[in-house]
């Protein structure tokens, strides 16, 4: 069946600027228009584009650029911590206009950029399935725990489609010893987007979103729901970054959301 439009929120971000340039290759035609949107520059259009700047908070400028859409891939938000009124404001209440644009649309499926940050006070000592308890290490972390949870629900209650990928640590090559267990290559990450879109009869699934990290601390179960096969493993940069790590002792280094985990740490709202 051919395919109307991708929607790709956040457009203009780290992820979305490199899901931008990748993704043609895994969706092989199956999007003749992938619709970009974000409050921030979106550049020129490429060939197959459609730039729409809207707000997440703005349900109305939501609506129009969710129209004719079949799927939607949701990177939009703050990517850190912050106040709780803005997490509240853009990464809460924008996945919700998201969601309930997309179900005004009949769109099909939607695949959410979630977070390590939802389990980030697990220990480094154990691997962890998607379907742990949830332990988010900060408000963001809650907003990525609520976006799942919505999904869960227009799912449940309406039938529409929802795939979460808990992002590790998006990088172009690990930078630490902690990446060596939670990389996500943007090969990868292209890959798996496109295949949280596209892969079929998937319902409600959560999913890491790493590559195929020999050391990695969380499960791929998932992974064969939507046929993600990684192409890169973090080891191969071992040699290069093993030595860099904070305090053994510390509870950044002990526990797998990393400086998040820190009470005093407060990212964007400290700013």
């Amino acid at each position: 069946m051919t395919l109307r439009s991708l929607l790709i929120t956040g457009a203009a971000g780290e992820v979305g600027s490199a899901l931008r340039g990748l993704l043609r290759e895994h969706l092989q035609g199956q999007f003749p228009i992938i619709r970009l949107t974000d409050n921030r520059d979106l550049g020129e259009a490429r060939t197959g584009e459609e730039l729409m700047p809207a707000d997440l908070t703005d349900f109305d400028a939501v609506q129009k650029v969710m129209q004719d859409v079949d799927a939607v891939i949701h990177l939009g938000g703050i990517p850190d911590e912050d106040t709780y009124a803005n997490i509240r404001a853009v990464n809460m209440d924008g996945t919700y206009n998201v969601l309930e644009a997309a179900r005004q649309a009949s769109v099909g499926r939607v695949a959410f950029a979630s977070s390590i940050h939802t389990v980030g006070f697990y220990p480094r000592s154990e691997t962890i399935s998607p379907t742990v308890p949830v332990r988010p290490d900060t408000y963001y972390g809650v907003s990525k725990v609520f976006g799942e949870a919505l999904g869960r629900m227009y799912w449940e209650r309406y039938g529409m489609e929802f795939v979460g990928v808990r992002i590790c640590s998006f990088q172009p090559q690990p930078k630490d010893r902690r990446h060596l267990s939670t990389w996500l290559s943007p090969r990868d990450a292209a890959q798996l987007f496109a295949r949280a879109v596209t892969a079929p009869d998937v319902g409600f699934l959560v999913v890491a979103g790493i590559s195929g990290n020999t050391r990695r601390w969380m499960s791929p179960e998932g992974w064969d729901v939507l046929g993600y096969e990684p192409q890169d493993d973090a080891e191969a940069y071992a040699a290069e970054v093993e030595h860099i790590h904070g305090d053994e002792d510390d509870i950044t280094e002990q526990r797998q959301g990393g400086i998040f985990v820190d009470s005093a740490y407060v990212g964007r709202a400290g700013q």
